[in-house]
Order: C-alpha cells, then sequence, then structure tokens
C-alpha cells in the first residue's frame, strides 16, 4: 500500500472519529425533559 493512500486513510479515520464525538457530546448536552419553542412560526413542543 502507498504510504500517500496510508495517510488519506487515517486521516479520514480520525476526521471520523472527530465528527463522532463532537456529535454524542453534541447529544448528550441536551436536557431531559419538554423543550418549548415559540418563534415567528408558533409554538413547537418537543418531548425528549
Amino acid at each position: 500500500m502507498n504510504r500517500s493512500v496510508l495517510y488519506v486513510v487515517i486521516a479520514v479515520l480520525a476526521a471520523a472519529v472527530v465528527g463522532l464525538g463532537a456529535y454524542v457530546m453534541r447529544e448528550e448536552s441536551k436536557p431531559d425533559g419538554v423543550e418549548i419553542k415559540i418563534n415567528e412560526d408558533g409554538i413547537s413542543v418537543e418531548g425528549n
């Protein structure tokens, strides 16, 4: 296997790990319970 291909594979895997970590952190930081949003489109109620 060529070294440049190996470096590309490692970079893609590292980017995937960072992206997955960011996604998990965002999902874990969401508050539990009911979320109510009021904006110009009306009222939105989401249950977690």
